[in-house]
């Protein structure tokens, strides 16, 4: 984990405030948006979805998700913001989401409830010595 004094560009921060706006949280009142971006520069927004038997769709896997959806493989920069001014990062399931999809080089970067850049991870610091595809046999 580092501090981070970069800012994030304004088009990043509007597409998180929009898609916060529209989560859809009657049971957590707890509002999250990522945005996913490819090598090529294509962005994914998402937002959680709750869903009454408390099994719902979190932001990060609504952005992938849509990123899969348009054919895309790999991610170069994520992007997640919560509600606050506390570190929202993501939570462990969709830190092994990001995982399947990250390269060593990909940057996770968390801002707070504002907009402003408050941690940027690496994926290996986000996950340590994380499970992923070529731990599996060749099919």
């Amino acid at each position: 984990m580092s501090q981070q004094t970069d800012e994030v560009s304004a088009e990043i921060v509007e597409t998180l405030f929009s898609a916060r706006a529209n989560a859809y949280v009657p049971y957590s009142a707890h509002p999250v948006a990522s945005v996913m971006v490819t090598p090529d520069g294509q962005q994914f927004a998402g937002t959680n979805v709750e869903v009454a038997h408390y099994k719902g769709l979190c932001a990060e896997a609504s952005a992938i998700s849509a990123m899969i959806t348009a054919g895309q493989r790999q991610l170069a920069t994520v992007y997640v913001m919560g509600p606050g001014d506390h570190l929202c990062t993501p939570c462990g399931d969709c830190r092994q989401r990001i995982r399947e999809f990250a390269t060593p080089e990909t940057q996770i970067k968390v801002l707070s409830g504002s907009g402003e850049l408050m941690k940027t991870y690496t994926m290996e610091t986000l996950l340590p010595d994380a499970f992923g595809p070529e731990q599996l046999p060749p099919r």
